[in-house]
């Protein structure tokens, strides 16, 4: 996947950031270089490769029980809500 000068601006306006007429460039090379190398990655034949939760052989990874550790505080927040309906928190709308 190439990147190109458009790619970088739209993606600057999305995330609200102001990018110099000279960092523009900049981007585009090195997310072009990422996203190759994302490339080269997705190539890899990994037929066969058993996954791992660890990458040091041997090693296991300490996991603890899945249990329930704290009780649902679900109407107590919501007490401190200005607006609530249904359980739902209400709010103003931002999207006409």
């Amino acid at each position: 996947m190439s990147v190109n000068r458009s790619d970088i601006e739209n993606i600057a306006r999305l995330a609200r950031l102001s990018l110099k007429e000279d960092e523009v460039a900049g981007y585009v090379e090195t997310l072009g270089n990422i996203l190759a190398m994302v490339g080269q990655l997705d190539r890899a034949d990994t037929a066969g490769v058993d996954p791992m939760a660890h990458p040091l052989a041997g090693q296991t990874q300490r996991l603890r029980p899945d249990e329930v550790t704290e009780t649902d505080r679900h109407a107590l927040y919501q007490e401190n809500a200005p607006r609530v309906e249904g359980g739902y928190y209400i709010v103003p709308r931002v999207i006409e």
